[in-house]
């Protein structure tokens, strides 16, 4: 009760109206993500209290994964990665007429899934909390190292990338004198104090993707399928709640867990789906449980992020690493301790999130068209206004034009990543983790005199780094496994004879 308090004051209910607001047309665009409107908005908060920027942040987030749906649906272009699953039966929806039934389902399946998700969030947070609390630095840096082998290794195809992107990361926060001993700082003094973590995640979301999407040519404006009031009918209905609630299932613990996503859930749910519905001649054609369970599972699990987040200070996606940076810079720091040292803040973000999630259904029901048309807005004017805001808030951090040079250089490092497929979440990962994980290595060698055996004396420990070797062997064996049909047919073992012959 006392987190609405909170988020139903005036302040705090303009901030989260805002952010959804916000949140819905980045999610439209595609580029801009939650990602980088909340590192371009670090540095403007500071000025206003740290539940109101949080609230906002969290409402750009669930904004976020709604507005990708809607481009999705009329045009087929997801405006996240989260929303591609909901392009291939929404969109064939809307050519056959049925735009204003998909963004229906869609709205209402975010609700249901954001509302269920943030309930079990409101159950299960504290109870994490709760248990983490009693955890000693052994099982933090084992926890720790979990978080960043899944981030680099279980994201994405190619895992020789995903560990130059985490090197990366580490490399950056290496950065300073935090250890009494300057480490890279090339004899500059500006960097005795590392690399402002604000000014890292503005270049490399903002600057690198402004820069990549001037290197390639403009796109036209597309046409938009008009929308009548978005309404479903009772069969609509019939059809959609169990997606809903299927869709959530998925959602809530992928969005848990260390490099889970959007993106895995939401596949799920559509394969799920495609298995169980009594109408499997509709798949590819327009198929309306093909939008109803991938859009809850995309909602469901931006709630399931901030377990992880909040209970123990471990970001799941880049959004929820650009949100614990901006906690950071208020000098909070998300753990077991967050729920006794910050309650007003900790109780008024979970409250918004029910406020949130009604505010998306109200205003993105009606305003479903309206998020359409952004799309009409010229690259270069959007990229213009992008490139100034990351400049001016990166200046505003510490008022130094060295920092101006240190986002020049990152965002060519941001348009290099893009270049070459290299994963962003592993980078912030490194970067945020990096001074953590030292700090717990250090401070559990320090208290048993340099044992290194203390890092594996807790049964948590244990048990973390038994599932880091479980994680690491099925990698190894699929990849074992996909290796005989990536070579030659003269080099396989079942080869015919003649191939082997030849």
């Amino acid at each position: 009760m006392d987190g609405f308090a909170t988020a139903l004051t005036p302040t705090n209910l303009f901030f989260a109206a805002l952010g959804v607001l916000l949140g819905t047309a980045v999610g439209v665009l595609p580029g801009i993500g939650p990602a980088m409107t909340v590192a371009l908005l670090l540095p403007v908060t500071y000025n206003v209290s740290p539940e109101s920027a949080i609230i906002m942040f969290a409402g750009i987030y669930y904004g976020g994964m709604y507005g990708g749906s809607t481009t999705s649906i009329l045009l087929n272009t997801p405006g996240e990665s989260s929303s591609v699953i909901t392009a291939l039966e929404g969109n064939k929806m809307a050519k056959s007429g049925r735009a204003a039934q998909a963004l229906a389902t869609a709205a209402i399946g975010s609700f249901v899934a954001g509302t269920i998700g943030t309930v079990l969030l409101v159950v299960l947070a504290p109870t994490v909390a709760d248990l983490v609390v009693q955890l000693g630095d052994p099982s933090y840096f084992a926890i720790m190292v979990l978080a960043l082998a899944a981030v680099t290794l279980a994201l994405g195809a190619s895992k020789l990338r995903g560990l130059i992107s985490l090197f990366l990361g580490l490399t950056i926060a290496l950065v300073g004198t935090a250890t009494g001993q300057a480490r890279l700082t090339f004899d500059q003094p500006l960097l005795a104090d590392g690399i402002d973590l604000v000014v890292v995640a503005v270049a490399i979301f903002a600057i690198g993707e402004a820069l990549w999407v001037a290197a390639h040519l403009r796109r036209r404006p597309l046409d938009i399928i008009p929308v009548g009031k978005p309404w479903m009918s009772r069969e609509d209905w019939g059809r959609s709640w169990r997606p809903w609630l299927r869709g959530t299932a998925f959602g809530f613990p992928f969005g848990a867990l260390p490099a889970g996503g959007a993106e895995v859930p939401t596949f799920l749910s559509y394969v799920t789906e495609r298995k169980l519905t009594k109408r499997p001649e509709e798949f590819g054609k327009g198929a309306i449980e093909g939008v109803a369970g991938p859009e809850a599972a995309n909602n469901a699990s931006a709630a399931g992020t901030l377990v992880p987040l909040l209970a123990i200070g471990l970001p799941t996606t880049a959004t929820a690493g650009v949100i614990l940076l901006a906690l950071q810079g208020y000098g909070i720091q998300p753990g077991p301790q967050l729920f006794d040292t910050e309650p007003v803040l900790v109780w008024g973000l979970l409250a918004s999130l029910f406020v949130a999630n009604t505010l998306l259904l109200v205003l993105n029901l009606p305003l479903a068209p309206v998020w359409a048309k952004l799309l009409q807005i010229p690259r270069p004017y959007l990229y213009a206004g992008i490139l100034f805001f990351a400049s001016l808030g990166a200046y505003s951090v510490n008022f130094q034009s060295f920092d101006l040079a240190l986002l020049l250089v990152m965002g060519v490092l941001g348009l290099a990543m893009r270049r070459f497929a290299l994963p962003v979440l592993p980078l912030l990962v490194g970067v945020i983790l990096g001074p953590r994980l030292e700090e717990q290595l250090t401070r559990a060698l320090a208290i048993s005199q340099g044992d290194v055996s203390t890092l594996w004396s807790e049964p948590v420990a244990v048990a973390v780094y038994l599932v880091l070797g479980l994680l690491l062997a099925a990698i190894a064996a699929n990849a074992l496994r996909r290796r005989p049909e990536s070579l030659p047919a003269a080099m396989r073992q079942d080869a015919p004879a003649d191939v082997m012959e030849r």
